[in-house]
């Protein structure tokens, strides 16, 4: 086949590339130029040495190389859908959007016009065929599992993808670019948000959105003033560290209200239990069956828990746990699971308690 292979300058896309030209499919790579940020080191991807090594493994494998300008999209998509969800009292997942809009929106049709049969990424994620048809599902390494990142994939995507690292583990892979001799074999993993090189993700909300003031009052759930805050984006749903008051007991962070520009704390670990969440924004693979039981993972590497899942009206659904959950933080990514199959996924709305009793 001729497979379009994403390239970010680290072991693990470097790897598919090897894999699959190993294979014999003819390969060509892309790295995707997304932004101008600079500082960053390891634990930082996509920045100028990341292009340069996806380069240089290009070269080794004999593999056709591109770099693709996709800033004015990765703007658009990620670095202002960012700022706008902080200042909407939401806590955003920039990696989902990336992948979701830029991967495989933009760089699979890029790829499909370029005559490529499939786009492949070093996801850690497998494609599994079902009755239904192809689907994402976890990877075999449940430490590694990207699936959570991936819900926003279309169907047409998911036909068009290849995820050879679904299959193996860390240690694997990291062999297999000894083997390949590839100058990514022992590159530190990526692990921050890549444009924001200092990780102060409340210093690039200020930069970007510099008019609209955020700074007001810590409370409690009574509504009693115990501190001040330099700005809520700073701030997330179940935090406990860095919040600045001292009420002789361990607090958390239990609701962010953006118009009011106050954050609530509580001492009452309690308080962060939900017995759902309101999702929105969804994209199903297969409609959810309310009298099913699935399973729902509502942050990046948490459990995957027992759940319903039920409309409530037009691309809206409830989805309920078995046992209370901890800290549902609005904005992040639900993602349904049946097994280890990706039903779909959609961006949390909001807490629920007891039904559809919504937490204020």
């Amino acid at each position: 086949m001729k497979v379009v292979v994403a390239m970010s300058g680290g072991v693990d896309s470097s790897v598919t590339a090897a894999l699959l030209a190993d294979q014999g499919h003819e390969v060509i790579g892309v790295h995707m130029k997304l932004h101008d940020a600079t500082g960053g080191g390891p634990g930082h991807c996509c920045g100028l040495e990341d292009a340069l090594d996806a380069r240089r493994v290009a070269e080794r494998l004999k593999i056709p190389f591109y770099v693709m300008n996709l800033k004015e999209a990765f703007q658009k998509a990620v670095m202002d859908d960012l700022a706008d969800t902080y200042l909407a009292g939401r806590t955003p997942n920039p990696c989902i959007q990336c992948n979701g809009v830029l991967k495989f929106k933009v760089l699979l049709a890029r790829s499909l016009a370029l005559g490529a049969s499939h786009l492949a990424t070093g996801h850690y994620c497998r494609i599994v065929d079902t009755p239904n048809g192809r689907r994402l599902a976890a990877a075999v390494d449940p430490g590694k599992d990207q699936s959570y990142f991936l819900f926003p994939m279309t169907q047409r995507a998911v036909d068009h993808t290849l995820f050879p690292l679904g299959g193996l583990n860390k240690t694997e892979v990291r062999e297999l670019a000894d083997r390949f001799d590839l100058v990514t074999a022992d590159k530190p993993e990526s692990q921050e948000i890549c444009f924001i090189p200092d990780d102060d993700h409340g210093a690039f909300v200020k930069q970007h959105r510099p008019d609209v003031q955020t700074a007001g009052e810590i409370v409690d759930e009574s509504g009693r003033i115990v501190g001040m805050h330099p700005g809520y984006e700073r701030f997330t749903v179940g935090q406990r560290r860095g919040l600045g008051v001292a009420l002789g007991k361990p607090a958390w962070v239990v609701r962010i209200e953006p118009d009011s520009r106050r954050v609530v704390v509580s001492t009452d670990a309690a308080a962060l239990l939900d017995t759902g969440l309101l999702l929105g924004s969804s994209n199903w693979f297969d409609e959810p069956d309310p009298s099913q039981r699935y399973h729902v993972r509502i942050r990046h590497q948490g459990q995957r828990m027992p759940c319903t899942v039920e409309p409530v009206e037009a691309g809206v659904y409830a989805v309920r746990f078995a046992a209370p959950a901890r800290a549902v933080a609005p904005g992040q990514a639900a993602v349904i699971y049946r097994g280890d199959v990706v039903v779909g996924g959609g961006w949390i709305r909001r807490a629920l308690r007891d039904g559809l009793a919504e937490v204020p």
